[in-house]
């Protein structure tokens, strides 16, 4: 559905389409920050600041359900920002790319063959989603494994791989699998769920007829179902971020 670009810089390359999408995401993200921040006062909120307050108190609840909040309250920052970036990243790739026509002739970087082309052909139907990359939710999935292995040896020092030999050493290779297929489940689950919307939508709007029976009808109930899916996804992430950071630290394990 979306040709792959690749930017050489130094010795290595970048998917430059993911790249470029992920600064659109950003800059989106911080422009909604933003304007909820505006008019920010102590006194009587309006509706912007009522929504990112109540997405702050939501990220610290899942704190505080999952481990001791004084432990991970240090990760409130990261997990807001991981909440938010991963449902806007979901969202934009259900953005019409109106701008194909225009970017058809713009050869620098190779933009034409990136976003150009004709509206709702197969290329440019939509704006492509960054978490429609598994190298974006790989590197998210990597993140939180860090994470884990960062807060499991700051509370437990060394003693944190002793659940690796339990109950008996034999099944150390099991929580070894375990401890892999993590971030791989993370990863894919994101990335299969997006990616899935992305085909389904740019098959839709090629339907002949988009504009009867093609689009008005089945479009709209898509676009709700890939918001709904948008904010699950964003949500199961997240939790399972806390989830497995939880585990890390608590007593038992």
């Amino acid at each position: 559905m979306h040709d792959t670009v690749l930017w050489v810089l130094g010795n290595g390359t970048v998917h430059a389409k993911t790249l470029i999408m992920t600064w659109v995401t950003m800059i989106l993200l911080l422009g909604f920050v933003f304007l909820c921040k505006r008019n920010l006062t102590s006194g009587t909120p309006g509706k912007l600041q009522n929504l990112l307050e109540w997405i702050i108190d939501f990220v610290r609840g899942l704190i505080s359900d999952n481990m001791n909040y004084k432990k991970g309250s240090s990760l409130l920052g990261y997990l807001l920002s991981l909440i938010l970036f991963v449902f806007f990243a979901n969202m934009i790739g259900l953005i019409p790319n109106i701008f194909a026509p225009l970017l058809d002739h713009v050869h620098f970087a190779r933009i034409n063959e990136m976003f150009g082309g004709a509206i709702f052909s197969a290329r440019t139907t939509t704006f492509s989603s960054p978490t429609a990359d598994v190298n974006t939710t790989f590197a998210l999935s990597t993140i939180t494994i860090v994470l884990v292995l960062v807060y499991g040896l700051k509370y437990k020092g060394a003693h944190y791989f002793k659940h690796f030999l339990e109950p008996y050493p034999p099944f150390a290779i099991l929580h070894i699998i375990d401890f892999v297929a993590k971030p791989l489940t993370l990863a894919f689950r994101l990335f299969g769920n997006i990616y899935a919307g992305e085909i389904l939508i740019a098959v839709i709007l090629m339907i002949p007829g988009i504009f009867a029976f093609g689009g008005v009808i089945p479009m709209p109930f898509w676009l709700v179902f890939c918001v709904f899916i948008a904010v699950i996804q964003s949500y199961v992430f997240t939790i399972l971020t806390v989830a497995y950071v939880g585990q890390a630290i608590e007593e038992s394990h």
